[in-house]
C-alpha cells in the first residue's frame, strides 16, 4: 500500500510518519500494493485532526477523528477504519478474495456485524433549484441532506450539513460523464 502523509498547518516529525506507516501495516493483508492511503493531519487551536482515506479499485474507506493528542487521534482513526473494514467484509472479500478476519481477530472489534437492509424507500419529485434554495429547503424539512437538480448544470446534486458546521455540496465529476 502506498502511504502519503500530509500536514496542514503543522510540520510533522519523522517519528510520527513512521508510526503512521507501522499502524497502517496491518491493513497490508487486506489491500493490494496498488491501494493508496492518504493521511492528513490538521492542527487548529489545541485540536489535532487525523483523517485517513484508503482507495483501491473504486472502494474508498475514510475515517476522521479529532482529539488533543495526535497519537491518540491516530489510534482512534485506525480503530474506526478497522470497524469499517469489518462491517464491509463481504464487499472486500469479493474484491480481494481474502477475509478480513485473517487480518484482525474477532475480539479486536467492539461492535457486532450489522445487517445492511433497506427499511424504507421514499419517492419524491426532484426539483431544479440553486444551491442556496436547496439548503433552505433542507433546513425547512429538518433533514441532514437534500437531493436536487442544479439550475446551472442540470446535474443531480446533494447538499448536506457538515459535522463541524457549515454545508457541503456533492456534485458529479465532469470527467465521468
Amino acid at each position: 500500500m502506498k502511504i502519503t502523509v500530509v500536514g496542514r498547518k503543522v510540520n510533522l516529525r519523522n517519528n510520527f510518519k513512521e508510526l503512521v506507516e507501522r499502524k497502517l501495516e496491518k491493513f497490508n493483508r487486506i489491500f493490494d500494493e496498488d491501494a493508496e492511503a492518504t493521511v492528513t493531519v490538521t492542527v487548529e487551536r489545541n485540536r489535532q485532526t487525523v483523517e485517513i482515506t484508503i482507495r483501491q479499485r473504486g472502494v474508498v474507506y475514510r475515517a476522521e477523528e479529532t482529539a488533543m493528542e495526535m497519537n491518540d487521534t491516530l489510534d482512534h482513526v485506525i480503530s474506526a477504519l478497522g470497524r469499517q473494514i469489518r462491517r464491509n467484509k463481504t464487499r472486500l472479500e469479493k474484491a480481494r478474495k481474502i477475509t478480513p478476519k485473517d487480518a484482525f481477530p474477532d475480539d479486536y472489534y467492539d461492535e457486532p456485524d450489522e445487517e445492511l437492509t433497506v427499511v424504507r424507500t421514499k419517492h419524491f419529485p426532484i426539483q431544479t433549484m440553486g444551491v442556496d434554495e436547496a439548503i433552505l429547503q433542507m433546513n425547512l424539512l429538518g433533514h441532514e441532506f437534500f437531493l436536487f437538480r442544479g439550475v446551472d448544470s442540470g446535474d443531480y446534486n446533494v447538499v448536506y450539513k457538515r459535522k463541524g458546521g457549515g454545508y457541503g455540496l456533492l456534485a458529479p465529476d465532469e470527467d465521468d460523464e
